[in-house]
């Protein structure tokens, strides 16, 4: 399969209401930061060209709204993703609590094959309010969640100052790429049809 060389990888990313996913994702994309917060409303998605060793990689990086009246919306969202980030606010412990809500509710809804290496990753997200005098969760408390649920990577992330924005969503490319590989789908979803009409001549009597 991998003849093709360019390769579209999904990835979605959950947590609460207010925790920077749409900043964070408008920050690695378009390199800008608001500070108007606008609550998304059911889903929206970028892309991202981006060169992992010899593969053309377009990210999809789908953003989901967090506010629980849309979370019906998941199944449709959630299918033939290739990795899920949850992003909290380090200065706000609900939105860490909820992390397992958003764990399992992926995993009911997308319905990976083998959901105990489908990939996770986490983004602390908030890191530069006040200095970092205001965080709630420890650095030390993520990881250990992170090991629990099977040593998911974990980055420090500010989508407002840019921090750690870019080295988390390569590793977020890879380790989609890396399941991406494993599944060997490409393009889920997009008949075969054609290519193989093309492959016959072009003739499809």
């Amino acid at each position: 399969m991998s003849f093709r060389r360019r390769t579209l990888l999904k990835v979605i990313v959950l947590g609460d209401s207010g925790v920077g996913k749409t900043s964070l994702m408008n920050q690695y994309v378009h390199k800008k930061f608001s500070q108007q917060y606008k609550a998304t409303i059911g889903a929206d998605f970028v892309t991202k060209e981006l060169q992992i060793d010899d593969r053309r990689v377009t990210l999809q990086v789908w953003d989901t709204a967090g506010q629980e009246r849309f979370q019906s919306l998941g199944v449709a969202f959630y299918r033939g993703a290739d990795c899920c980030v949850l992003v909290y606010d380090v200065n706000v412990m609900r939105s860490f609590n909820t992390l397992d809500n958003w764990h399992e509710e992926f995993l009911k809804q997308a319905n990976p094959p083998d959901p105990k290496t489908f990939p996770f990753i986490l983004l602390g997200n908030k890191i530069d309010i006040d200095g970092g005098n205001s965080r709630v969760v420890s650095e030390k408390k993520a990881k250990e969640w992170c090991t629990s649920k099977g040593n998911i990577p974990y980055f420090e992330t500010s989508a407002k100052e840019d921090y750690n924005v870019d080295p988390a969503f390569l590793n977020i490319a890879k380790t989609a790429l890396a399941n991406e590989h494993e599944q060997d789908i490409y393009f889920q979803g997009i008949p075969e049809v054609v290519s193989e009409t093309e492959q016959r001549g072009g003739c499809a009597c």
